[in-house]
């Protein structure tokens, strides 16, 4: 059976504060086969993707009060993310970053808006690199409509998220 690590993190979220940082300093306390049991004023469906990426599963339940409790159990990893969209895209070798963004210091939705727009400057099959402080699951369906392909993931120190965008060729 699993043993899980508590992390409460309504008081944060109703105070207005961003509890990703206490979430991911939690994740960094566990033990070997340990898990995770969140606790949040909302389904925290982008951490989903956060967790399984780090080889986590996850179970959400709705609980009193439109609240949700949320075990993260150890399961198999999973390999970083790939989307590109339907329309044939070679994954081969991709180029060497064109544009590299350090955008970890910013708050949203000015990583966003900064990728985009360095998206929108490079040529065929270009590509650029970004860092940021937590997956960017908004900006996904944006590049998406706009056909650039992206690879992405939580880098070893578990608080980095490394996002490459590839222009269309």
């Amino acid at each position: 059976m699993t043993a899980y690590l508590d992390v409460d993190v309504r008081p944060i979220l109703r105070a207005g504060g961003e509890p990703f940082s206490v979430f991911m300093a939690a994740l960094e306390r566990l033990e070997e086969g340990q898990g995770l049991r969140l606790h949040a004023t909302f389904k925290p469906v982008p951490l989903f993707a956060v967790m399984a990426d780090k080889g986590f599963a996850h179970s959400a339940n709705a609980i009193e009060g439109g609240e949700w409790e949320v075990l993260f159990t150890p399961a198999a990893a999973k390999p970083a993310q790939v989307a590109a969209p339907s329309n044939g895209f070679d994954f081969g070798a991709w180029p060497e970053p064109r544009v590299k963004l350090d955008n970890r210091d910013l708050e949203p939705p000015e990583p966003m808006v900064r990728i985009l727009a360095a998206a929108d400057q490079l040529g065929p099959g270009e590509t650029l690199s970004a860092l940021l402080r937590r997956e960017p699951v908004f900006l996904f369906p944006q590049l998406e409509k706009r056909g650039f392909c992206w690879l992405g993931g939580f880098v070893s120190d578990g608080a980095t998220y490394e996002l490459t965008v590839r222009a269309p060729s």
